[in-house]
């Protein structure tokens, strides 16, 4: 998760130390362990979506067995090799078996849909079999759970899982110091724009791992920005679902009430294509009872490049427009809109950050129950809080040296979720995010949706002071558990930029509709470039 930087429950992004060790990756086959490739070859994959994966494998020239070995060959040569960018924590060892079959599958004629062969990485906090799930922790190496229900759709729509992705540990949810992208397990995983700056967190590999074409796509998880930012920062897509529309079971929690899975992926059609994939009711989470209508829907249907014509949008500013660069590039692309046929007005949420408070209330209470109940349910070596506090103790000279665990210990002293200080708070903190917040400024001038920056530009990584995080716009759709969508909007002195859209509950395929028809307009992503590969034979520089 990423929270506001204005309070206690500051999460911050992770440890900026000298390059970390390469993380281990179990299992590893000889195509991910090889030599890295001779240095300015390009990459046959770079850029390309998913569609046109696909229309490759129809047409015999690909297949996922090859596709798989590339990203394998490229996350040896990049994240282990070359610039190390410690995105990836664990490979899948049945990556290339899953992909055989599925090959084979498509020889008989049997394809499962567009995500067919496509091979695409899991943030460390889903489970997924057989490998670990740790949410970066060595607490939890060697905990191999069942795959979590998302994951057992990706599986059924012909998804291969090539392995897991580094995260900030625990979610950012162990200091309120924490560094993003670190983790004791991985290391520090790095933005590829800049090697010394923040990949923001908690999904920073999953964002990483994207932008740097080291797999097709990946899945992350967010409680209070934690796709959002990276994506933001990283040049990347990133979807927050609502609350409900994709479960949580098997996934290591922070918040009922805020947490959900997500995809990130280089364009909006191919997160689109994703979220169709993960979207569904589980009995085991009864926050998708909820959903409304049909319990699976095709949001690639809203790829509607023309969908901002008569649209109404309301335009959020806040301190992040007097940021360098980042008030040029909101009027740019409020131009964009307006182009293409849309009604921009500003607005403001008149209960701008007032749920703070609240939030905070809430997370400590239900990430201390909602711990238990997961590591009770799959049987992990550790069974609550207070355990995982005493593990990291014990380890201290490998847990806790860049940073501490207040947030655990604040979290642990916590009364349990029937405290009338919880309930309160939660009510409260939903309230003024949701109704009085969001949905009262789409309600006063008639919206579709809000835009504004996601974030800032990453900022240097700092070994053992936490993060310089620059602030955010996601904090009020995460706590009222709507969605919202960071598109690549622009790049400042060569980092990216973000544009967020922003909705009421449920509203993802109109976000799409908006976020997909200004991505096609602007193209802002520009790929990142290495000294040690060429993605692309004429990239534009970043």
């Amino acid at each position: 998760m990423r929270l506001p930087l204005t309070s206690m429950l500051m999460v911050v992004s992770q440890c900026g130390c000298a390059p970390a060790p390469a993380p281990v990756h179990a299992s590893e086959s000889p195509a991910a362990t090889a030599a890295p490739a001779a240095a300015n070859v390009p990459f046959a994959y770079a850029e390309t979506d998913i569609a046109d994966l696909q229309a490759q494998m129809a047409a015999g020239t690909l297949d996922s067995v090859g596709l798989t070995r590339a990203y394998l060959a490229r996350i040896a040569r990049l994240d282990r090799a070359g610039p190390r960018l410690n995105a990836v924590i664990e490979l899948n060892p049945d990556a290339l078996k899953d992909a055989t079959a599925l090959d084979a599958e498509r020889r008989r004629g049997q394809l499962r849909g567009p995500l067919h062969g496509i091979p695409i990485l899991l943030k460390d906090n889903i489970g997924a079999r057989p490998m670990s799930n740790s949410a970066g922790s060595l607490a939890l190496a060697r905990f191999r759970p069942d795959d979590a229900f998302l994951v057992t759709r990706l599986r059924a729509a012909g998804a291969v899982i090539l392995g897991k992705t580094n995260l900030s540990e625990w979610a950012n949810f162990r200091s309120s110091q924490s560094q993003s992208g670190w983790s004791a397990r991985g290391g520090q995983t790095r933005n590829p724009y800049r090697l010394s700056h923040s990949p923001c967190g908690s999904s920073s590999g999953s964002a990483v791992a994207v932008s740097a074409n080291l797999a097709a796509a990946a899945i992350g998880t967010e409680t209070d920005g934690s796709i959002v930012c990276p994506a933001a920062v990283n040049g990347v897509v990133g979807l927050k679902p609502t609350v409900g529309l994709v479960s949580r079971e098997g996934i290591l929690p922070i918040s009922f009430s805020q947490d959900t899975a997500g995809p990130m992926a280089r364009s909006v059609a191919d997160a689109a294509t994703l979220l169709t994939a993960m979207a569904g009711r589980d009995d085991a989470d009864p926050a998708t009872a909820t959903m409304p209508g049909r319990a699976v829907y095709d949001y690639t249907s809203r790829l509607n490049p023309d969908s901002l014509r008569g649209a109404r949008i309301g335009v959020v500013y806040g301190p992040l427009d007097q940021l360098p660069g980042i008030g040029p590039a909101l009027q740019h692309a409020i131009g964009v809109l307006r182009e293409a046929g849309a009604v921009v007005v500003p607005v403001q949420l008149p209960t701008q950050g007032q749920w703070e408070d609240a939030e905070r209330v809430v997370l400590l209470h239900e990430f201390k129950a909602g711990l238990q109940r997961y590591l009770v349910t799959y049987k992990a070596p550790l069974r609550d809080l207070d355990q995982v506090i005493a593990w990291n103790r014990a380890h201290a000279d490998e847990e806790l040296l860049p940073f501490g665990q207040d947030l655990m210990e604040q979290a642990a002293a916590a009364g349990g979720l029937g405290s009338p200080d919880y309930i309160a708070a939660r009510s409260l903190a939903r309230r003024l995010a949701g109704p009085e917040g969001i949905d009262a400024a789409l309600r006063a001038q008639q919206l579709d949706a809000l835009i504004a920056p996601t974030t800032g530009t990453a900022w240097p990584i700092r070994s053992g002071s936490g993060d310089a995080f620059p602030g955010e716009s996601y904090s009020a759709a995460a706590v009222a558990g709507y969605p919202s969508l960071s598109v690549p909007m622009a790049h400042v002195n060569g980092l990216p930029l973000g544009l967020l859209f922003m909705g009421t509950a449920w509203s993802e395929p109109r976000l799409i509709e908006l976020g997909y028809a200004y991505e096609q307009r602007t193209r802002a992503r520009r790929p990142p470039r290495f000294k040690t590969d060429t993605l692309l034979a004429n990239p534009n520089p970043p």
